[in-house]
């Protein structure tokens, strides 16, 4: 990626070369914050830097991808609501979605995303 994220909204372009509305939360706060309180997700949220998640509170299932710093795809998991996930300590940044989404988005491991502005 060659730069640090900030907060702010982009495009994920997936393997499939489709764009999904992407939020990327950049900062402790809105990291802290990353899903709480809401009902459902347009798109994707990127975390970041992150290598652990939780849905302790949230509302509803998601997917989780954790990603290299150059946002390959180190693995994919669905969590359900109220579930901890182990950290992956190669990963650098995490992508959570609408549980299902990844799947119809074509990403899996191995998987090359890419972020245009």
């Amino acid at each position: 990626m060659g730069h640090e994220l900030t907060d702010g909204f982009a495009r994920l372009v997936t393997p499939e070369g489709g764009a999904v509305p992407l939020e990327i939360a950049a900062s402790r706060r809105s990291r802290t914050r990353g899903l709480l309180g809401r009902d459902s997700l347009d798109g994707a949220l990127l975390l970041s830097p992150c290598n652990s998640v939780h849905t302790l509170r949230m509302r509803f299932s998601i997917d989780v991808a954790y990603l290299t710093k150059d946002l390959r795809v180190l693995d994919l998991h669905t969590l359900a609501v109220n579930r901890l996930a182990r950290p992956r300590f190669r990963a650098r940044h995490v992508l959570e979605a609408t549980a299902g989404a990844m799947t119809a988005w074509g990403i899996t491991p191995g998987a090359q995303l890419q972020i245009n502005s």
